[in-house]
């Protein structure tokens, strides 16, 4: 297992490793809350620095190792998505069935990782990265680039009434992104729960209707499509083997 790689345009280079995989040069992750805070990774003189609404601008000293929590700057402790528009420095999203989102401004040379739960994308924090890359770097969202690589699929994100109404509530077409299956199916399906019935949410429309609503072009959206729940062998996935199991890390970096 390796990297799975996007092609995002000349300029950045753009992953999401699989599993067991080995980060190829240090990440720059956030603490994330599945909540859609977003921070600006930048320079200052010589120092590698973060801020993100409600803190403090402080140093942003260094990464994360897959799975691990650690050497978090207070900036984006809480923090769902960093953008960014230093050359050489990787930023990146963990996920594990959660939907990781990543843009690339090729007029303005900024990237962004977004991690976006069904709470971050419920409260369209893929449309508040992309509205911090116009305020900070003068970004268009028509000139964005976006990948929402590998998380859980509607075959697979079945749901309670309860996240179904807080989609409603917030304004989505549910035409667009609900299924009702029916009766619950209670049979396992190989070492997991079978998915089969009830109410099915689409992370990945949904996240793509907020992007487009943003602004960006649905030609340059690109879906990975790949369903982690279901693709145990090259992903981890949260549902499948508890919230304790290690995560994949999606990275974008301006070269």
């Amino acid at each position: 297992m390796g990297l799975y790689r996007y092609d995002m345009g000349v300029g950045v280079e753009a992953f999401s490793t699989e599993r067991g995989a080995v980060l190829p040069f240090p990440v720059i992750q956030a603490h994330q809350v599945h909540g859609d805070r977003v921070a600006r990774v930048y320079m200052d003189g010589s120092r590698l620095m973060a801020s993100a609404p409600g803190t403090e601008p402080g140093p942003c000293w260094g990464s994360v190792e897959t799975g691990s929590d650690r050497s978090i700057p207070p900036a984006i402790d809480g923090v769902d998505a960093l953008v960014t528009d230093v050359p050489g420095t990787a930023i990146g999203a963990r996920t594990a069935d959660c939907i990781p989102v990543l843009l690339h401004d090729p007029v303005h040379h900024a990237v962004a990782a977004i991690h976006a739960g069904w709470r971050g994308t419920v409260a369209r924090i893929p449309a508040k990265a992309v509205a911090a890359m116009a305020e900070w770097y003068g970004t268009d969202p028509a000139d964005v680039l976006a990948v929402i690589g590998p998380g859980i699929g509607p075959e697979s994100f079945q749901v309670g009434r309860e996240v179904a109404d807080a989609f409603e509530a917030a304004g989505y077409d549910m035409s667009e992104i609900l299924t009702d299956e029916g009766p619950v199916c209670s049979q396992l399906s190989g070492a997991a729960r079978s998915m089969r019935g009830g109410l099915h949410i689409d992370l990945w429309r949904a996240n793509e209707l907020t992007l487009i609503d943003a602004g960006v072009p649905a030609g340059q959206i690109g879906i990975s499509g790949i369903d982690t729940y279901l693709a145990a062998d090259q992903f981890y996935s949260a549902r499948r083997e508890t919230i304790a199991c290690p995560r994949i890390i999606n990275a974008i970096r301006i070269l």
